[in-house]
């Protein structure tokens, strides 16, 4: 560095490493399971667009239906996935479902169901969860009470039960109107 009229100190040579072939560095593939990642894909059966299926579709994987299916769907512990292009006309019973396409029939779901912006669903919706997107379309009645799944219904009042007494008239006040009381 030159400062008022000095010279500048010259610069230390460096000795200059003979050229070598550089050889390109590659990451390695990481091993499943090795950094605590989960590289299993999950499995997904798929029935495409010129696909169409007539009966009983049952197994132990998730679903994706972009084509015709009649009949019933049984997934208990598994994903239904409907899109755009799918057509179902079956009872579907599934862990989830995800309605994109068109679907006719009831479906039974243990965690939730949703019909999407492109889905329509013209039946019976039974889960705990239902999503109904904006644009989507429904026509049917939805059922939300999980307690009802659980336990089994009572058709006859505990008190009947302890007495004896298995008339269903004198728990119900209507069936007593025009009884007398002595």
């Amino acid at each position: 560095m030159t400062w008022l009229g000095q010279k500048p100190d010259p610069e230390p040579t460096r000795p200059i490493p003979p050229a070598t072939a550089v050889s390109p560095q590659v990451a390695p593939h990481p091993i499943p399971g090795e950094s605590g990642e989960n590289m299993e894909m999950p499995k997904v059966a798929s029935i495409g667009t010129s696909v169409h299926v007539k009966g009983e579709l049952s197994g132990n994987e998730d679903l994706a239906i972009e084509g015709k299916v009649d009949g019933k769907i049984a997934l208990s512990g598994y994903n239904v996935t409907i899109g755009q292009t799918g057509r179902v006309e079956a009872e579907i019973h599934a862990k989830s479902v995800v309605v994109g396409g068109l679907v006719k029939g009831n479906i039974n779901a243990e965690e939730r169901v949703e019909v999407a912006a492109t889905g329509t669903m013209v039946g019976d919706i039974r889960a705990p969860r239902v999503v109904l997107v904006d644009g989507s379309r429904f026509k049917g009645s939805i059922d939300m009470d999980t307690e009802s799944r659980t336990r089994p219904l009572v058709t006859e009042p505990a008190a009947s039960k302890a007495t004896g007494n298995t008339s269903a008239a004198h728990d119900h006040p209507s069936a007593n109107a025009g009884a007398t009381k002595s």
